[in-house]
């Protein structure tokens, strides 16, 4: 599954984003990679999550695969959109 969301104030919302963003990844079995501007990560590498820096403003692809894929997208999604 894929969906592409623009992400919100995350560090508004959340005291570590970074760290939070890798435990909701963490909680679920699909893999889940987060691309924009040519660039992929695994959601669940606090190394990527870095690099990638997700902010406000920013278009990313959220892409998941695997038995529980649509809960980790949607999980993914809330978490990048403050919802």
């Amino acid at each position: 599954m894929e969906r592409e969301v623009v992400v919100e104030n995350v560090t508004k919302k959340h005291d570590n984003p970074i760290a939070e963003l890798v435990q909701v990844a963490c909680q679920f079995d699909s893999n889940i990679i987060l691309e924009s501007d040519n660039r992929k990560i695994n959601a669940k590498s606090i190394m990527g999550i870095m690099a990638f820096n997700p902010s406000q403003g920013m278009t990313v692809k959220i892409v998941t695969e695997g038995n529980d894929e649509e809960a980790a997208l949607s999980a993914i999604e809330t978490f990048l959109q403050c919802k």
